[in-house]
């Protein structure tokens, strides 16, 4: 089954078409658009036998929910996600160097984009979302995620808990990023099967999530700040296990 939905911006459709373009239904363009970008777009999108349909800026307004289109958007047929039937798979397949990202609640879809796009770069397994109490897959998602969002695994769950449980008994060690905790994230073994938790831009981990975690971490922070954004922490998090693995 797939899911049609609208990915606005020249970087999110450029990219949709160079990674994805089995997926991409038409294109839509402003008619005054003068950027050189979205000429290469257009001509990127008639090789591909993709329609382009030329409109007004009040029908990719309309189209991009208040989301800066730039003069350009596509439809999309996005394929499902995946749910807690396709981890074990996931995970088998990681031969033990599983790293999975797990995001608990992120509300902000500028920060879901963002850790998308980190997750992406550093090669992750699978990206776990909740199905509620969370943003969703939506334009601004994909367009912050500059692509990301089709090119990993993301599987969206009813149950974080359970999902977590089943992790763990997959064997994956899973790790919560709290800044209440004492150890260091510095002080882990990342280089087997793996998962990061964090939370979301409120209220951090939520209490069952944290208890179902392996372990609570930090990333110490010499500064006078009390945490890191959300998908800055996931950065971090993802490349430090990235720098062990001897990857990067």
């Amino acid at each position: 089954m797939s899911k049609t939905s609208w990915i606005v911006g020249i970087n999110a459709v450029a990219s949709a078409l160079e990674h994805d373009v089995a997926h991409v239904r038409e294109v839509l363009m402003e008619n005054s658009g003068k950027n050189p970008r979205l000429s290469e777009i257009e001509k990127e999108a008639l090789d591909c036998g993709i329609p382009v349909r030329k409109v007004n800026t009040q029908a990719l307004e309309g189209i991009s929910g208040g989301t800066r289109h730039q003069g350009v958007a596509a439809r999309y047929e996005a394929a499902q996600l995946l749910d807690e039937k396709d981890l074990k798979g996931l995970i088998e397949a990681a031969e033990g160097k599983a790293l999975v990202l797990v995001l608990d609640g992120v509300q902000d879809p500028h920060n879901l984009g963002a850790c998308l796009r980190s997750a992406a770069a550093a090669g992750v397994t699978c990206v776990l979302i909740p199905k509620d109490k969370a943003v969703g897959v939506t334009a601004t998602v994909r367009k912050t995620a500059a692509g990301a969002a089709d090119r990993i695994a993301l599987v969206q769950v009813t149950n974080l808990a359970r999902a977590l449980r089943e992790l763990k008994d997959l064997g994956v060690w899973l790790y919560g990023l709290s800044g209440d905790a004492k150890a260091s994230i510095y002080a882990l073994d990342l280089k087997g099967n793996v998962g990061l938790v964090l939370g979301g831009e409120a209220d951090g981990l939520r209490r069952l999530t944290g208890e179902t975690c392996d372990q609570l971490v930090r990333i110490p922070m010499p500064g006078d700040m009390e945490s890191l954004n959300v998908s800055v922490a996931t950065g971090v998090a993802l490349f430090e296990a990235v720098r062990q693995r001897g990857q990067a």
